[in-house]
């Protein structure tokens, strides 16, 4: 006997609406042979961020756009996972708003507002209906929805401190203020009792004056202060282009610090959100301030926030601030330090014997991490691409910083060079470091599945495990 049961009306998973309201028999093998394997790729990332603290900066414009109700959804799902949440909202075309229906036109110089008293209670009115708005939001509780069942406590308060902008360029800039201190131990108590803290742009002084301030930096401050595993600004633009002259370039997916730093260094000042440094120059300033990674996401994609934390390549930009500073290709200057890590490990067996010649000749296809003038890890690429491959070759890592990612961050930077030079994979062959390999997505494969030219060379009496991984 066949056995039917009735598919919620809309149900919807974490990939949005997976199924009209039909009825679902034991023969419809579509579903789960597409939802089990994407629920599994979600779990490294649900374990990895439990317990972790994210600031999340949403622009005015997404609530102005309809999105809040499924942007709470989605981080509705964040805070079942055990990710700890501040909110920050912006609400720059609510005011604008307000000021246009009372006749009042809205004045920015240096792309900040300038807040007179008029513009002030603007803001002050904007942000408490729009506070109501998000409270509401999170307080859904619909069966059949993604906030069915949760329960999301939203906590408010006068958490930062703030001093005027003044004076710039005689432009007297008066209710507009900036950042002074952020009671990051209050926040961080509410956070830790389960309720999600949400910030409002507003400071005060400690006189009680109040300031109007920009969403862009209360989230950058609540996330310094907070030393915050992630902060995410929900943002107008897709991301940083690759080439920012060029807006039909495709999105820079992650920036290294000291790229985005450079970058930020070649733009003009920013003016408007949509400015490529506008976001930026944030993100940069919280990567130094001491948070891990910072992202730039398009709010007009559905589900942008759960697309950037639970898959590989995300959505937006992200910038990544490397503990170590120094995540580079090689250099002649460091021959030296890669013998010298290398050495121990060809003496035990576990890497292949290289001449220091054959080093020297291929240093331009080793990546490095190096601090304060000492390699501590390498790796060598070595490109084969008639195959649209390459073989990763000598990944070792100093036993002075082993089981601290080291490992982890140089085969994520091989695996970029190897995607921007075109390879469909890369494999590595090893005898001793196989699980390591396998916990990282390589499969095992065959010796007659590599390139001729590597299959030539091949030592069949070392007997090395040929470990392959597909570059999406």
């Amino acid at each position: 006997m066949m056995v039917f049961r009735e598919a919620p009306t809309n149900e919807t998973g974490l990939w949005g609406t997976i199924r009209p309201n039909y009825r679902v028999g034991a023969m419809d093998l579509v579903f789960p042979h597409t939802f089990v394997p994407q629920l599994r790729g979600v779990a490294p990332y649900i374990h990895a961020y439990h317990g972790k603290t994210f600031v999340v900066a949403m622009a005015g414009e997404l609530i102005a756009a309809g999105k809040l109700s499924s942007f709470a959804q989605d981080l509705a799902i964040f805070h079942a996972m055990g990710i700890k949440i501040v909110l920050v909202h912006g609400f720059r075309p609510q005011v604008n708003e307000q000021m246009k229906a009372k006749g009042h036109s809205s004045v920015f110089s240096h792309g900040i507002r300038i807040t007179d008293a008029f513009a002030l209670d603007c803001a002050q009115e904007a942000a408490g209906q729009l506070r109501f708005e998000i409270e509401a939001a999170f307080s859904q509780g619909l069966p059949n929805t993604p906030m069915a069942n949760a329960t999301v406590r939203v906590v408010s308060g006068n958490f930062m401190t703030a001093r005027p902008v003044g004076i710039m360029d005689g432009v007297d800039f008066m209710h507009s203020g900036v950042v002074r201190k952020v009671d990051g131990e209050a926040i961080r108590r509410a956070i830790d009792t389960g309720a999600m803290v949400l910030l409002s742009p507003f400071g005060f002084s400690p006189t009680g004056e109040a300031f109007n301030l920009a969403m862009e930096d209360v989230a950058t401050s609540a996330a310094i202060a907070l030393k915050a595993d992630k902060l995410i600004f929900l943002t107008e633009i897709a991301g940083i282009h690759e080439n920012p002259a060029d807006a039909t370039s495709p999105i820079d997916t992650e920036l290294a610090l000291a790229d985005a730093q450079r970058m930020l260094a070649s733009l003009p000042n920013p003016q408007q959100p949509t400015d490529t440094a506008f976001y930026l120059q944030h993100c940069v300033k919280a990567c130094r301030g001491g948070v891990e990674r910072t992202h730039i996401l398009p709010f007009n994609v559905d589900g942008a926030l759960l697309l950037e934390v639970f898959t590989h390549d995300g959505i937006g930009t992200m910038v990544v601030d490397e503990k170590l500073e120094s995540l580079r290709e090689a250099t002649v200057d460091d021959l030296g330090g890669i013998l010298k890590l290398i050495e121990p490990h060809e003496a035990d067996g576990t890497l292949v014997k290289r001449d220091r010649t054959e080093i020297e000749r291929d240093l331009h296809l080793y990546t490095v991490i190096e601090h304060d003038g000492v390699i501590f890890g390498s790796a060598a690429l070595y490109p084969y691409p008639e195959a649209k491959t390459a073989e990763m070759a000598a990944l070792t890592v100093s036993p002075n910083v082993q089981n601290k990612g080291d490992g982890e961050r140089i085969l994520k930077r091989i695996e970029q060079r190897a995607k921007a030079m075109g390879f469909e994979s890369i494999f590595v062959l090893t005898t001793r470091t196989m699980h390591w390999f396998m916990k990282r997505g390589f499969v095992v494969g065959d010796p007659d599945w590599l390139p001729d030219a590597r299959k030539s060379s091949y030592n069949w009496d070392r007997r090395s495990q040929v470990l392959v991984k597909k570059l999406s």
